[in-house]
């Protein structure tokens, strides 16, 4: 048995020919390649466009020009589409100037960035500016956002970048400074300092990153935490929180993650108003400590506390534990140093576990990948990050509603392999997060994409199956019901939650609610201790193929026929080329009751070049009874899975039909290939007819024989001049 991991042809040419676009498939193994190397990480983030901050803004300098971004030019293009498309009249008068334009003396950032630097202006992304605002508070994560050492001073040049993470990588996107303004006033996001620019820019950066700023309307907050962190964002209400919500809240601030809360608003006029209490509705506090202390006259009961700082800097909560309460008075001094309990007017009140849950109506909780956090002392995560397709007449199955198709979705074994250290007695289990997100929704929406309503299962795999890399059957979804699942299928751009299962193997099924909806998605399980998680069927192997063996005894009445019809095609040279190969078949095919329209010419062709020995392009005798003997057997398979005798079998069949024409030559292919192959042969109605299936595996055999022929090694890497991989490809 031979495995084939990760094939890699290196092409070794001379001549460099001109650039055109490579294609989809060729575009992902490269990108595959450089995130082996390292590519898309915080220290070596992908350059977005290709374009290079240090290299462009150098250029500028010795030309002493200013940076014009022709990939997101100063035009209505890069306002929108519909609202602030060609045809509308926000944009008439709307002019791009640079900030040197706008005022005297423009600052990138003045005495720090705060949340006052963040005002909204006539776009509907309040959910971006809220993210950003949140994000003020965490000094080392902005300025991971907004790399250092930008200004409109030193060497300034019209040209400024930021960095966001887009689907596991991280990427530097590089804009110009020029901004949208009516009236020599910005459009959109501003600052309460007229001379202060970076929220504005940042505010472009992440327009470019999706296409336009119509893209950025209509938001989850969530959404941009992530995009600024690379972390997992889980969202609670109160009312519905879990029981144990205090643990949940602790373990998160023990692994670094940013927490925030807020109390909603019935009346919108009421926004960001403040209560009685001191607290202020409709305006977002973040979550800085959770801690229980015990009161000095009763020292058995421990007090459950949480801290919470109000960006404002001001305006506190004066309940019990609020900075001059006399509960403070209970509590030894060790308590209150443990506490840092400090009496001062700086936004930051500490108040009981049970008024928060009383007061607060949400929780949002982003937990933060270990390469976000340099504090050693800091518990992490865990991370697995696995990223896939739904592919329509393949892999694009549908929820449990399709029992036909849902089985064909991507499938993920998840191993739980430590329970957590603070298991209750008799309860052993492991804590984990499961988020599905799905890409790329907002950039394509002016091309119509609306969100798809998303969601996963989780199944137990039977202990006899542990290990087993095989794709799960039909059979299994309709007799095991899942162990745990998502609470409900959602059309927002990420379905996040989180889950305590027994140590043990498990399948995590990702897929639409409706079937035959194609699009990518990444899936990403965050746990408190040792798991691992990755694609079924993620392994690519096939056995070196063995003619069958000539028969020995006499011929039966079908090989008589074969042999008639032959000689009387081939002559006296023995011998068929591709038209007189689609003859014979076609011929035969006729008294075997099948619902086909034969073979085409190029279907033949690829025969020929499959089982021509003597580099003749014809096949003699011999070689055509191997190739028919191959045939029949293909073509039991296809009867198997034509049961309704159509003439064609469903796309989603085709990887059961694919194993089943490997038992001789053990074809096993991961689900890439599968959604190739479905692509690549199956019509409109996701069906594949008898010409395209039989197409489909002498291609598989003829490059798993092409390529094991050069794997001498058999460390499944081969490498190719450009004549011998083109001689190969052009004559399979």
């Amino acid at each position: 048995m031979t495995l084939v991991q990760a094939a890699k042809v290196k092409i070794l040419s001379g001549d460099k020919m001109p650039y055109t676009p490579s294609g989809f498939f060729c575009d992902r193994l490269i990108r595959e390649r450089e995130r082996r190397d390292g590519e898309g990480s915080l220290s070596k983030p992908l350059r977005f466009n290709g374009q290079d901050y240090n290299t462009l803004r150098q250029e500028c300098v010795q030309r002493k020009a200013l940076f014009e971004d022709d990939s997101f030019p100063a035009t209505v293009e890069s306002l929108g589409f519909k609202e602030l498309g060609h045809k509308s009249s926000k944009v008439k008068n709307i002019v791009w100037k640079r900030p040197k334009e706008i005022c005297d003396n423009p600052q990138f950032i003045v005495g720090g960035a705060s949340r006052t630097d963040i005002c909204q202006g006539d776009l509907g992304d309040c959910w971006l500016l809220a993210a950003i605002a949140c994000l003020t508070l965490y000094e080392k994560l902005l300025y991971r956002v907004i790399p250092h050492e930008q200004s409109y001073s030193d060497k300034y040049a019209g040209i400024f970048h930021f960095q966001f993470w887009r689907y596991g990588d991280w990427v530097d996107v590089v804009i110009d400074d020029r901004i949208p303004t009516v009236n020599n006033q910005l459009v959109f996001t501003k600052s309460a300092e007229r001379n202060e620019f970076w929220s504005a820019l940042l505010e472009k950066a992440y327009a470019k990153l999706h296409g336009s700023y119509e893209a950025l309307k209509g938001g989850n907050t969530t959404e941009a935490m992530e995009d600024f962190t690379g972390g997992v964002t889980e969202f609670y209400e109160m009312k519905e929180a879990p029981k144990e919500l205090y643990k949940i809240m602790k373990k998160a601030l023990e692994r670094g993650s940013l927490m925030g809360c807020s109390i909603d608003s019935l009346v919108p006029a009421r926004f960001e108003t403040r209560t009685v209490t001191g607290l202020v509705k409709g305006h977002a506090y973040s979550v800085t400590a959770v801690e229980e202390c015990r009161p000095s006259q009763n020292k058995e009961s421990k007090v459950r506390l949480v801290r919470l700082r109000n960006p404002w800097g001001q305006v506190e909560w004066n309940g019990p534990w609020s900075d001059n309460s006399k509960e403070w008075a209970t509590l030894p001094k060790a308590e209150k140093e443990k506490l840092q309990h400090q009496n001062a007017e700086d936004g930051e009140f500490w108040m009981s576990f049970e008024d928060f849950k009383k007061n607060y109506t949400k929780i949002e909780i982003c937990n933060l990948t270990p390469d976000a956090l340099e504090d050693d002392k800091i518990h992490k995560w865990t991370v697995s990050v696995n990223e896939g397709r739904w592919v329509r007449g393949c892999s694009a199955g549908g929820c449990r509603n399709y029992p036909d198709t849902f089985w064909t979705n991507p499938q993920y074994r998840l191993r739980l392999l430590e329970e957590d250290d603070d298991s209750e007695e008799g309860e052993v289990g492991c804590t984990f997060v499961v988020s599905l997100m799905q890409k790329n929704r907002r950039k394509e929406r002016k091309m119509g994409a609306n969100l798809f309503t998303i969601g996963f299962a989780i199944y137990e795999v039977p202990k006899e199956m542990h290990g087993n890399k095989q794709h799960m059957q039909k059979d299994f979804f309709l007799l095991n019901q899942s162990k745990a699942r998502c609470k409900s299928f959602i059309n927002l751009r990420e379905v996040t939650q989180r889950f305590r299962l027994s140590p043990g193997e498990y399948v995590i099924v990702p897929s639409t609610y409706e079937p035959h909806q194609e699009g990518e998605f990444i899936l990403r399980v965050f746990s408190e201790k040792r798991n691992t998680s990755e694609e079924i069927e993620n392994r690519i192997e096939a056995d070196h193929p063995v003619p069958a063996p000539a028969s020995a005894g006499e011929e039966s009445e079908e090989d008589q026929q074969f042999r008639s019809i032959f000689q009387e095609i081939a002559g006296d040279e023995m011998e068929i080329t591709a038209n007189e190969l689609q003859n014979v078949l076609n011929r035969v095919l006729k008294h075997k009751d099948m619902n086909t329209e034969g073979f085409s010419l190029e279907s033949c062709r690829s025969m020929i070049a499959l089982m021509d020995m003597d580099g003749t392009g014809r096949l003699n005798l011999q070689e055509f009874r191997h190739l028919w003997n191959k045939i029949k057997q293909w073509q039991g398979i296809f009867k198997h899975y034509n049961a309704d005798q159509s003439g064609s079998i469903s796309s989603y069949e085709m990887r059961n039909a694919v194993n089943d024409a490997g038992t001789n030559q053990c074809f096993r292919l991961n689900n890439q290939l599968y959604d190739i192959i479905t692509m690549r042969y199956a019509n409109e109605s996701m069906n594949i007819d008898f010409d395209s299936f039989i197409s489909c595996l002498v291609r598989l055999e003829g490059m798993f024989r092409a390529f094991q022929a050069f794997d001498q090694s058999g460390n499944g890497t081969i490498s190719l001049s450009v004549l011998e991989w083109l001689q190969l490809t052009m004559y399979a």
